[in-house]
């Protein structure tokens, strides 16, 4: 009883974002440890260990790289599996810790609605247990839907149970922007490049997935209204916008896609991980702006990773300002004076991530392409999940590059670098002295 009270205090003391990062480590060891149940691999199948922590980490941090496939190494056991590893990671360990008290009809703590606000990057305390009641209800009635409209293409392939598993899987990866696919031979939703009702299901789901949580709720309390809207809500559905489509002209310039091609890729790129086209056919320009879509990403409280479309505007703004001489803002209001500096760190920390990784696989793997292992690098820290073909035949020091990267794009750089280099505001200061830049 005695260990039980320590370990308590223990938990209590530490910050919400410390527990958040090991409640997602301990669930990718949780579920590689699912993984590798007999009754989760197909007999005859090849599943080692280290292949099972690679698909844990890739269905909890909700990317979609596999070093195997699924449908065709994973029992029906496993991929209920997998799917329940991408639906934790996509709504957020505490998101589901809450949600499971308040079914069984427990009082959320201050200590539980801070570890909320921490997930889902909350400002404030206050209307914490309608907010997961709102994520829950959105995310049932997209995935319902979702699977329902992609039920109509997969039941003319495969059997209609078979169909509806299927359909049920996918629409709980499109909406975790996870990217894992239970086809099988490895083709991705490549059969269903020229299916429009597949594409625009899918689109939809990663859209509305990947905006956020937060604004999902401001869109529906504003009955809709974009004027009405807050500046958050604003600046993502704007920003997530003009990536799309901009990102749909681009793809359309270099690659020559059909224009839906060229939406679901572009979709695609703000961390769901489907592809419809092979992406290792692709031109070197096209995988330029494929990279550059990966990077920024989704947006903040939602089940995307990258820097956030959030950070990217607030970069553009002060790009902006720095010619209009005016202070950085949009839709009549000024940005917060400290969103530059933590926009900037976010950018850099992910810079720098994505850089380290590239070199370590360079020195790994001296004989793959340089602009394939960028792609793959920037692909797992954005959690986008894109391949040209190469994780299969990763080493396994090189999978484990790809495994601690997906786990520091989900969790996020700056928060783990927060978390452990803690220390206390300095007292003194020193003179200001200014220095030549640019």
């Amino acid at each position: 009883m005695s260990n039980l009270k320590s370990i308590q205090n223990f938990l209590r003391r530490q910050p919400p974002g410390r527990i958040i990062a090991a409640g997602f480590a301990l669930v990718i060891l949780l579920g590689a440890g699912l993984l590798l149940l007999p009754c989760s691999v197909k007999p005859g199948q090849t599943f080692t260990p280290l292949d099972s922590l690679f698909t844990a980490t890739s269905a909890v941090c909700v990317t979609g790289l596999v070093v195997v496939d699924a449908a065709d190494t994973l029992t029906l056991f496993g991929q209920v599996v997998l799917a329940l590893l991408i639906q934790i990671g996509g709504l957020g360990i505490t998101s589901v810790g809450i949600a499971l008290a308040l079914a069984a009809g427990r009082s959320i703590s201050i200590r539980g609605r801070s570890l909320v606000r921490e997930a889902l990057n909350v400002d404030s305390f206050s209307g914490m247990v309608k907010l997961i009641h709102a994520v829950f209800t959105v995310t049932l009635v997209c995935e319902g839907v979702g699977a329902a409209v992609s039920y109509t293409s997969f039941v003319r392939d495969f059997a209609p149970a078979k169909a509806a598993w299927i359909s049920v899987f996918h629409a709980i990866a499109s909406f975790n922007n996870a990217g894992f696919d239970i086809l099988g031979g490895g083709r991705g939703l490549v059969p269903y490049q020229s299916d429009v009702v597949l594409n625009l299901v899918t689109d939809a789901m990663v859209i509305v997935g990947g905006i956020g949580f937060l604004v999902l709720v401001d869109m529906q309390h504003c009955r809709f209204c974009f004027r009405k809207f807050s500046l958050h809500t604003k600046v993502v559905l704007s920003t997530t916008a003009a990536l799309l489509l901009g990102g749909t002209v681009l793809l359309r310039l270099t690659e020559g896609l059909p224009w839906l091609g060229c939406l679901f890729t572009s979709m695609t790129t703000r961390t769901a991980g489907f592809a419809t086209y092979p992406l290792g056919e692709f031109s070197k320009a096209g995988l330029m702006v494929v990279m550059l879509l990966m990077f920024i990403g989704a947006s903040p409280g939602s089940t995307g990773g990258g820097i956030k479309t959030t950070t990217f505007f607030v970069l553009m703004q002060e790009v902006s300002s720095v010619f209009s001489k005016r202070r950085p803002g949009a839709f009549h209001r000024r940005l917060p004076k400290d969103a530059l500096s933590r926009a900037a760190t976010i950018t850099l920390l992910g810079i720098i991530v994505a850089l380290v990784g590239t070199f370590l696989l360079c020195l790994l793997e001296p004989q793959t392409d340089f602009i394939a292992l960028l792609f793959e690098e920037i692909s797992a820290y954005s959690t986008a999940g894109l391949s040209m073909g190469i994780t299969g035949g990763l080493c396994a020091a090189s999978r484990w590059v790809l495994i601690f990267t997906m786990y520091i794009g989900r969790v996020g750089a700056f928060t783990l670098l927060s978390l452990w280099v803690n220390r206390p505001a300095p007292v003194a200061h020193y003179t200001e002295e200014a220095i030549t830049i640019g």
